[in-house]
């Protein structure tokens, strides 16, 4: 676990802007606040490992909440920010994994 302004990310062997044991690519700096438990983790694998129930994702109603934390600043980002934010955090301008929209599924009901 590390600290990130305040909030506790949980996950396999995190640095200090989020990567993990999964994904650990420069790029790969956010962490996602799971719908099923209110924890932050940076993917669906450290939440499959730690968490002692199934992730349930984020439903469309409530895509303003604020569930994506920006690794290299700790700006929280709603769920529509994120999608529409270009890959780019809006606070610090640190870069995004663009491929990461491939795994929406796993956390963001109909995309």
């Amino acid at each position: 676990m590390i600290v990130i302004h305040g909030e506790e990310v949980h996950g396999l062997n995190l640095d200090p802007q989020t990567r993990c044991s999964h994904w650990h690519g420069d790029l790969d700096i956010i962490a996602i606040k799971f719908k099923c438990c209110g924890q932050w983790f940076p993917c669906s694998e450290c939440h499959t490992e730690a968490a002692d129930h199934e992730a349930k994702v984020w439903p469309a109603g409530e895509f303003d909440e604020k569930a994506i934390l920006c690794g290299n600043c700790g700006h929280q980002l709603t769920i529509n920010e994120y999608f529409n934010c270009g890959s780019i955090c809006p606070s610090c301008s640190a870069k995004f994994n663009p491929r990461c929209a491939d795994h929406y599924h796993l956390y963001f009901e109909g995309v």
